[in-house]
């Protein structure tokens, strides 16, 4: 039985409730966070909870516990979930209001809302272990808003079932320029030789946490040539490796794009460099 947190109480998740006049419900007018944990460790907390702010002021919407009370809450779940490989989810609405309007209402007090889930233990580099990802590519048709970690997420889910209706586990998106933005819920990186690239931040990506830990710890730690720049989608398929990026995977490769071969087909050398690092530093101050 996982526990989770709604509103001041831990309950058994399965028991649950909001009530349908949430705007999170109505409107997904909230913002959600994931942090990975390993035996009781947050991996990336700094960068996570201070995405967890940019978005609320995004949104001007307050949490309703200080960072420390949440980082303590966060710790008790963890604890009665069992301490092993957990995603922790934070979700924060606007709340309840009676009244079903577009405008923001001033007399609702938000809705907090955590709980954990198994996510398995990262990958140390090791090829034989890895899981490997199948992608197609599509135009990238979400909102311009992207860099919001908002609750409101059918444009990634209409994305994330055109590929697995296309007989893929993800996909990569381009934008009216044939530049590659990022996947339905990953960032991406492409490899060339040891350069390491992936897209500059904008509009149309999320800040991804193991996207901003990566670029640090390959660049301080590795002997790569490591560029954040425009990725046109030839680029993308003449590389010798592609990857995908999130808290809950870490580095992981990509093995096939629109049916064809990434590479060898497998696992490439450079990723077992690269996820060598991300193990070394997971739980460097980030």
């Amino acid at each position: 039985m996982t526990t989770a947190y709604l509103n001041n109480e831990f309950i058994p998740l399965e028991e649950a409730r909001i009530s349908p006049m949430d705007r999170g419900f109505l409107f997904g007018d909230g913002i959600y966070e994931v942090i990975p944990s390993h035996g009781g460790r947050f991996v990336g907390l700094k960068l996570h909870l201070a995405r967890l702010q940019r978005g609320l002021d995004e949104i001007q919407l307050e949490l309703p516990v200080s960072y420390d009370e949440l980082t303590t809450l966060m710790k008790t779940l963890v604890e009665r979930n069992g301490s092993g490989s957990l995603g922790i989810y934070i979700q924060v609405t606007r709340g309840v209001s009676m009244t079903r309007n577009h405008v923001y209402p001033s007399d609702v007090t938000p809705t907090l809302f955590i709980y954990t889930f198994d996510i398995g233990k990262p990958n140390e580099g090791d090829p034989d272990t890895a899981r490997l990802w199948r992608v197609v590519t599509g135009r990238d048709l979400r909102w311009q808003r992207c860099q919001i970690k908002s609750t409101s997420l059918l444009g990634n889910v209409m994305h994330m079932m055109e590929g697995v209706d296309a007989g893929a586990e993800e996909i990569l998106l381009f934008d009216e320029h044939d530049n590659l933005t990022e996947a339905s819920v990953s960032n991406a990186f492409v490899v060339s030789g040891n350069t390491i690239a992936t897209p500059a931040l904008d509009q149309h990506k999320l800040a991804g946490v193991t996207r901003d830990m990566a670029l640090s710890i390959l660049s301080d730690h590795g002997d790569f040539n490591v560029e954040v720049r425009p990725v046109s989608r030839t680029e993308v398929g003449a590389a010798d490796e592609l990857w995908l990026s999130s808290s809950t995977k870490e580095l992981a490769p990509i093995v096939s794009i629109d049916g064809k071969p990434v590479g060898t087909g497998a696992a490439g050398s450079v990723w077992c460099r690269a996820q060598r690092l991300m193990a070394a530093h997971r739980f460097d101050d980030y």
